[in-house]
């Protein structure tokens, strides 16, 4: 995995030296965990991921006692309550040992960064999973078992099923967040500070700009009443709307505006011919005629050159190399 450009002072890039934890359906992984004694190998999660993270396997049917091959289980009753239910044996009902070992997984595993479950699955899928309704109905609306829990006791941690990253933008997005969030646990864990937040946010407004420039807004508002709340209280708050940004996919729109701003860091610094050629590859860019890589390399040459505190602390220009750059490309 490529280094970010430059060193970015107390915000930490990936980590505060252990390896990046990313939880994994074991049955991603290839292990022979499913009820019928198969896999459902997902080769970008076992081969190329594998090669940058930790992935820590996890399977919470065969964790709960249920056999290798064993009878599958399905969900029934509403999607705010399902329960996980027998197809076979209708006595069978594994909704509350499923939810005990979400909660202690959630647990045991607080420091990870992300996790990758299995879709459709009644005890790891998070969306769309099959539910048989009271009225005997099939429906495709609920989440598992497992997986909410996860989500009800770890809210900000990025989560996503395997289905998704077969879209490069859906990949992409989901390791932003999670080194995202990485930097947010290691920000919790040397400490709160006013200071700290402000230089953690300060590092990232590019990144929030390329989202949305209203939850940019937003942020800026939290740290400005920094004065009249308590750090924890103000924390926790930031943290949630911070991962909220960072969900949304950035937009060739939100890109263009932070290239933008780099260039206006750098518009004193360039020769007159140097500013045109970048704000010609920064409209080409934003109207789809070339890769989002080919002003911001320019734009790292210049900086290389034209030295600034304020643009070096930006988290933005080390991002698609953060992003395990060949099969996350910008």
């Amino acid at each position: 995995m490529a280094a970010p450009a430059e060193p970015v002072h107390d915000v930490p890039s990936s980590g505060t030296g252990g390896p990046l934890r990313i939880g994994v359906s074991a049955c991603l992984l290839g292990q022979e965990v499913r009820y019928d004694a198969g896999h459902k190998r997902e080769p970008f999660v076992a081969e190329v991921l594998a090669r940058h993270v930790e992935l820590v396997p996890v399977c919470p049917e065969v964790a709960i006692g249920l056999g290798v091959p064993r009878e599958p289980i399905r969900l029934e009753g509403t999607a705010a309550a399902p329960r996980a239910i027998g197809v076979l044996s209708r006595d069978l009902d594994v909704t509350e040992r499923l939810r005990g070992y979400g909660r202690q997984t959630a647990e045991r595993l607080a420091d990870i960064s992300g996790y990758i479950l299995k879709s459709k699955s009644p005890s790891c899928g998070l969306r769309r999973v099959k539910l048989v309704g009271e009225d005997g109905r099939l429906r495709r609306s609920a989440t598992g078992i497992f997986a909410a829990e996860l989500e009800r006791a770890l809210p900000l941690l990025p989560m996503v099923e395997e289905d998704d990253l077969g879209e490069p933008a859906m990949r992409e997005n989901f390791m932003e967040r999670v080194y995202g969030y990485r930097r947010w646990q290691d920000l919790r864990q040397q400490g709160l500070t006013y200071e700290r937040l402000a230089r953690f946010h300060a590092a990232h407004e590019l990144i929030l700009l390329s989202r949305s420039r209203a939850a940019l807004l937003r942020l800026r508002r939290l740290l400005a009443s920094a004065g009249d709340r308590p750090i924890d209280a103000l924390a926790q708050e930031y943290g949630k709307a911070f991962m909220q940004a960072l969900a949304r996919p950035a937009s060739r729109r939100g890109h263009a505006a932070a290239l933008e701003r780099l260039l206006r860091g750098l518009r004193r610094q360039l020769e007159a011919e140097d500013r045109v050629e970048l704000e010609e590859l920064i409209a080409a860019y934003r109207s789809g005629r070339l890769p989002r890589i080919v002003p911001l390399t320019l734009l790292r040459h210049h900086l290389r050159r034209h030295r600034s505190a304020e643009l070096d602390r930006q988290l933005y220009l080390a991002w698609p190399q953060i992003v395990l750059g060949q099969w996350c490309a910008p």
